[in-house]
């Protein structure tokens, strides 16, 4: 594939042109749908607006919210005039985005009024208690000394932030040949986004990706799913992770396929947007399948309209692909693998590959884009069949963290290979298996283990419908196992029938010492599962 020198801004141009009359995107819950023409034009008025604002190309801005139309609007607006878009975690609470605003420069933050019970406003007044006194525009903080004005989404009246009408209505002191000079200045090397990441380890830190970097993975991400402008794509994934506006909104932007769009997760939402607009294609982490496919509504709704979809963001069980495949329809579904640093997706199933590797790899790597796999102590590269670290270079590694020059140099080395810090295993045909974390590796009386591999096994048990792994220390070997298990809706299991179920099918250093059974996974907001709370817990109960 010859790779587009376009910035995100050119696409969206592109596209209303080639399907002027095609719905870009559909808001279900609240009747809103727009055309590629309308997404067209109302992405150039709020690039306007940011521009009447005194935001420079180049400005860092930050965004606070669900998957609301402003939250859309804003990813493609900045696409067209040259703002760098920050993507703040809708779990964060005053500590973690005091850090982010402080970290990245951020002189601007586009928000909603609360999240999940949540007030984003407190949170805000907290941080910046100089609100209360500040005019809009004009804030004057101690702490964040970058930070300037607070856009928000609604038409709240609060002291010291701008309504969003407020806002747009500033579009109108921008002429067109002004915007036209900054749209056509944008060059596709330049940073548009900085994507924090999940902070399951240390500080999150910021990925500077460029408009290249993002329109391309998003480009061969469609290619691979096969879309078009007829596909429709369910969006239920966070915009803030590269899953939801890369993988998401710019893998069906590129095609000019329609978004259909929740503004957060809910598997019977999902299943009735799936239904009522047809979608021939599904996004989710396996959490999120899971939850839809354990649904007691599932047989309910018709998913018959789908062909795709992507399931990533963590290791994909076999067993559920196989129920995606079977009881959903996407008979096309794929796998992606990735990491934020790569903009994010490395490799990806297709729709052809043969079903055993569809179901039990992550394919194999993007054109243009470079994998190894290499003995994380020496740095040789390794031979087929033997595990070791993914590495990757190509046109989708990030320019680097933001304000953080000695963990890129730690992360990129000086031949340009991302070290990924993942397990993985290259079979005789170029597909990849990731097989876990470096450090979620468990060494048992010198045995290496995988928790993934248990985690297979375990989901062959026909009443567990979730299951991960984790290692626990042991004085005596180390490191045994520990299983934390989800049974399906009304079913009952007990420890020892897990381990008898393990008995003569899995090697016996490979059955957990230690089984608890939970409701719940403690989760990333990107729907990520945080295996180091499960370490944590675990420690707790094995000394228990």
């Amino acid at each position: 594939m010859t790779l587009l020198r376009k910035t995100v801004g050119q696409i969206v141009r592109e596209q209303a042109e080639l399907y002027p009359d095609q719905e870009a995107y559909v808001y279900p819950e609240h009747g809103i749908r727009r055309t590629y023409k309308e997404f067209d034009k109302e992405t150039d008025k709020l690039a306007k607006a940011f521009i009447a604002m005194g935001i420079e190309k180049g400005e860092n801005i930050a965004i606070w919210s669900d998957n609301k139309r402003e939250w859309l609007l804003s990813q493609y607006a900045t696409g067209k005039m040259g703002a760098v878009l920050v993507t703040v975690n809708t779990n964060y609470q005053a500590t973690e985005l005091e850090y982010l605003l402080k970290q990245s420069d951020a002189t601007t933050l586009i928000l909603d009024e609360s999240f999940k019970g949540t007030s984003y406003i407190d949170i805000i007044r907290t941080v910046c208690p100089e609100l209360v006194t500040s005019e809009r525009g004009s804030i004057s903080s101690v702490k964040l000394p970058h930070f300037k004005r607070i856009i928000l989404m609604t038409e709240r009246e609060e002291q010291g932030m701008y309504k969003w009408s407020e806002f747009m209505a500033q579009a109108d002191k921008v002429t067109d040949e002004q915007f036209e000079g900054q749209f056509q200045s944008l060059d596709p090397d330049d940073v548009i986004n900085i994507q924090y990441t999940s902070g399951t380890t240390g500080f999150p830190k910021g990925v500077m990706l460029t408009h290249y970097n993002v329109v391309n993975n998003g480009k061969q991400i469609g290619d691979y799913m096969k879309l078009t402008e007829q596909d429709r794509v369910c969006i239920p994934v966070p915009f803030f992770h590269c899953f939801g506006c890369v993988l998401g909104t710019l893998a069906a932007v590129t095609h000019g396929s329609a978004m259909i769009l929740l503004e957060q997760f809910d598997p019977l939402r999902v299943l009735q947007a799936v239904q009522d607009e047809k979608c021939t294609a599904l996004h989710g982490v396996p959490t999120m399948f899971i939850a839809e496919l354990n649904h007691p509504d599932f047989k309910n709704y018709d998913t018959s309209t789908l062909r795709t979809g992507i399931m990533a963001g963590s290791v994909c069980p076999i067993e559920v692909m196989k129920r995606v495949i079977e009881d959903m329809g996407a008979s096309e579904i794929t796998i992606c693998y990735g990491q934020t640093e790569a903009s994010p997706v490395i490799t990806q199933t297709k729709t052809d590959d043969p079903i055993g590797k569809r179901v039990s790899t992550v394919g194999k790597p993007h054109p243009n884009v470079e994998v190894k796999i290499i003995d994380p102590v020496t740095g040789e590269e390794l031979p087929v069949g033997v595990p070791g670290e993914l590495c990757t270079r190509g046109y989708n590694i990030m320019k680097g963290y933001y304000n953080n020059a000695e963990a890129t140099r730690e992360a990129i080395d000086a031949e340009g290979w991302l070290h990924t810090g993942d397990i993985a295993v290259m079979d005789a045909d170029g597909y990849i298996d990731i097989t876990g974390r470096i450090k979620d590796m468990v060494i048992r009386g010198g045995e290496n283990i995988y928790p993934k591999e248990v985690e297979e096994f375990l989901y062959t048990h026909p009443d567990i419908a979730d299951v991960q792994v984790v290692g626990v220390p042991d004085a005596k070997y180390g490191e045994e196992l520990m299983a934390w298990v989800i049974l399906k809706e009304g079913l009952n299991l007990d420890e020892e029938s897990v381990r008898a179920f393990c008995k003569g099918r899995i090697s016996h250093h490979k059955i957990p010492k230690y089984i608890e059974f939970i409701k719940e996974y403690p989760m990333t907001a990107s729907g990520k599962i945080q295996k180091f709370k499960l370490r944590e817990m675990s420690v707790e109960k094995s000394y228990q």
